[in-house]
């Protein structure tokens, strides 16, 4: 089974949300603390249960998610 681990640059992100809504597995939400830009970014919240699909990182409008997989 696929494993990855979505990793979000908090500073990079605008906290549009739109990761939030693609993530199948519902790990990632909006941060009630504020980036260098004065934003609520998004957080993984579950890093052991993400699939690594990518979903979130190509929703991403300013490319702040890298998605890392490995095979078990």
């Amino acid at each position: 089974m696929a494993k990855g681990r979505a990793i979000i640059c908090e500073d990079r992100c605008k906290g549009c949300g739109l990761c939030v809504t693609a993530c199948p597995q519902r790990l990632i939400e909006i941060s009630n603390k504020l980036n260098v830009s004065g934003f609520h970014p998004a957080v993984v919240t579950d890093y052991e249960k993400c699939k690594g699909c990518a979903l979130c990182a190509l929703m991403c409008p300013d490319v702040a998610i890298e998605v890392e997989r490995e095979e078990k």
